[in-house]
């Protein structure tokens, strides 16, 4: 009796003991749960990326696991086109690969902008750079990104946000200062001057502003207009100034578009007013270069588009690596272009 008692006992203990047992062999049993994790980790990936986007302060992140997000003002511009190319050979010479950054066009529409911000954010973009043509247009989409853990940069023309970690540009008030200077020295004390602006682009904004204060009462002033960065439409105002005021000495054109614009007026109104423009696109400097439309356009305000496009991306990847910029304003300086310089 008692060895049949023992007998049970003992049964009972090992039927215990497999049960216990059993429960711990239920991870390899259940090896395909293991073989799931990382389908499990990629889930919750839009959670962990939030942190990561704060990692770079601490210095040390990996380049290689990065993507870089970048919106140009439109690609219709040569001076956009320029920036585009600069972005692109030095994201190559740091090493990125083709499917580490994209480049969009944001047509100079807010709208188009905010949207081409929250496809790159979608698309797993740790940084953002974009041209803000319309500064509050696109703020609420630089401070939406910011929230959803996207380091925010900007280039050409920038918006006032907290969340914008580096701005590369030209500095555009200088660059307008220089337009009023060339106006000054293109006409005559009680010549009519004018200035054929784009006041939605804060860019824009500044070299008109720059020209503004530089000429200030020197001159008879026409300006407030609005090209809306279509050489079209810059071709109406000049239309419209010629009219209204045929004895317009020089116009300075906030942008390339709107002094090719205005040649066009120029030309067709048989007017020897002079232009300066701005920006520096190869069309600019052949038009001064050419015997014909070099007798009307004579100068021009020039920026570095490839330079600022090349600055950007430095100064994400020096954010995203170490947690560092050189400045969180950084301005390339302007230069005048003449028909003496422009082969250069």
């Amino acid at each position: 009796m008692k060895q049949k008692l023992v007998a049970v006992m003992l049964t009972l203990a090992m039927t215990a003991a497999l049960a216990a047992c059993g429960s711990k062999a239920e991870t390899p049993a259940e090896a395909p749960a293991e073989t799931e994790a990382p389908a499990e980790t990629e889930a919750e990936a839009p959670e962990a990326e939030a942190p990561e986007a704060e990692a770079p302060t601490e210095g040390g992140a990996d380049l290689s696991a990065m993507k870089f997000g970048f919106v140009v003002g439109s690609f219709e511009h040569t001076f956009y086109q320029l920036i585009g190319e600069g972005i692109e050979t030095e994201c190559k010479a740091q090493g990125l690969s083709d499917s580490q950054f994209s480049v969009l066009d944001a047509s100079l529409d807010p709208v188009i902008a905010t949207q081409k911000v929250e496809t790159l954010t979608a698309d797993g973009c740790n940084a953002i750079a974009l041209a803000c043509n319309d500064a509050a247009g696109v703020k609420p989409a630089i401070e939406n990104a910011d929230k959803d853990g996207v380091a925010m940069f900007t280039f050409d023309c920038t918006s006032e946000s907290e969340a914008i970690n580096c701005f590369v540009g030209t500095d555009n008030y200088q660059g307008g200062v220089l337009g009023g200077q060339e106006l000054l020295r293109l006409s005559e004390e009680g010549d009519t001057v004018a200035i054929i602006g784009y006041p939605t682009a804060s860019s824009c904004l500044d070299r008109e502003k720059g020209a503004v204060d530089t000429v200030g009462d020197q001159r008879n002033l026409l300006s407030g207009y609005d090209y809306k960065g279509d050489a079209n439409e810059a071709q109406k105002i000049m239309e419209n100034i010629l009219t209204t005021n045929p004895e317009v000495k020089a116009v300075f054109c906030v942008g390339d578009p709107a002094a090719t614009g205005a040649l066009a007026s120029i030309k067709a109104a048989g007017s020897d007013c002079v232009i300066i423009g701005f920006d520096g696109n190869p069309e600019a400097k052949e038009a001064i270069l050419d015997a014909e439309n070099g007798k009307y356009w004579v100068s021009e305000v020039s920026q570095n588009p490839k330079e600022i496009g090349a600055t950007i991306v430095r100064e994400m990847i020096s954010f995203m690596t170490d947690g560092t910029v050189t400045d969180k304003q950084i301005f390339i300086a302007p230069y005048i272009i003449t028909a003496e310089n422009a082969a250069e």
